[in-house]
């Protein structure tokens, strides 16, 4: 058994049924990206969340997101220290290797926005002084679905900054009542062991990131991001963001496929949960089944992958 299936294994004895979710999500943080889970309440976004912070021996802060959460609670504050006679930083909840962002379109447009730098540049600033996040670092973010009571659409500059989304959806019966039977001795959770240390885990990223992709693998990328921006039924499509993102998965999923290099065939697979989140759809193509995710396999059909 290889170190991802340990990984994958361990956090299951939290979660039942959820195979591939947990799979896509360890791609993610190898990637060294952001994971937005939207699903309904209560199907175990927190709990998937809090098991690989366990597995991977990180070190988390969670946030519960209210309208009345603020954004020093996420990025920190300065106070006076009279001893000293200057102001002294308090870490806020967005220190840690894996910050936990529970019903994050429950927050102020503010608060909501105080994550955007530690997201995209590993990093907050409080009163002008610049504080690092710890490595590894990376947000997994839980939402409601909009529409649900309380919610409010996240920032596009925020969305995009997420890495990959995930749906969690229900358990099947076999599933829910394994999940039943593991609560009847105590909290699962509670028996998630370390897989890795963090500093392994900084070593596998690094060697995620040094998975070698071809030019014309590249162009392919580039070809299949830039037909998102010219679709009649996409009335905004994918940023370069989401050409770095769909990249740095594609070197993921090589790295899993145990090969220190990309073929198309990567990028396929996750050019569509990459990029789907990003794109603002026409009224058309919303009443569309599988909406933007249809769309996109359909240029992952008729955009020609390079012969390697």
């Amino acid at each position: 058994m290889n170190r991802v299936e340990e990984i994958i294994n361990e956090v299951k004895k939290a979660v039942s049924g959820k195979d591939q979710v947990l799979l896509w999500m360890l791609t993610a943080i190898l990637a060294k990206g952001h994971i937005l889970l939207e699903d309904i309440p209560g199907v175990g976004k927190t709990t998937i969340a809090l098991a690989f912070a366990k597995a991977l021996d990180l070190s988390y802060g969670r946030v519960q997101f209210t309208p009345d959460v603020l954004p020093s609670d996420i990025t920190g504050y300065s106070v006076y220290d009279k001893e000293t006679g200057e102001m002294t930083y308090r870490p806020g909840a967005v220190l840690c290797n894996l910050f936990l962002a529970d019903e994050l379109n429950r927050a102020t447009s503010r608060t909501q926005s105080a994550l955007l730098e530690a997201m995209e540049e590993g990093q907050v600033t409080v009163d002008g002084v610049s504080h690092p996040v710890p490595q590894p670092f990376f947000v997994v973010a839980t939402q409601n679905p909009t529409g649900a009571a309380g919610t409010q659409l996240l920032p596009d500059s925020q969305i995009d900054r997420f890495t990959i989304r995930l749906t969690v959806g229900y358990p099947d019966e076999a599933a829910e009542c394994d999940m039943v039977r593991q609560r009847m001795d105590g909290n699962p959770l509670e028996r998630v062991e370390r897989i890795l240390t963090r500093e392994e885990l900084a070593d596998m990223q690094k060697q995620v990131a040094a998975v070698y992709c071809k030019d014309e693998v590249l162009e392919y990328i580039v070809r299949l991001v830039n037909a998102t921006r010219n679709h009649r039924q996409i009335l905004r499509g994918a940023s370069p963001r989401a050409t770095l993102g769909v990249t740095a998965m594609a070197k993921a999923v090589a790295f899993l496929q145990g090969r220190d290099y990309v073929i198309p065939k990567d990028v396929s697979r996750v050019f569509a949960r990459t990029v789907a989140h990003r794109l603002v759809l026409s009224a058309e193509a919303e009443t569309l089944e599988g909406g933007a995710e249809t769309l996109l396999n359909d240029i992952v059909r008729r955009t020609a992958a390079p012969n390697l």
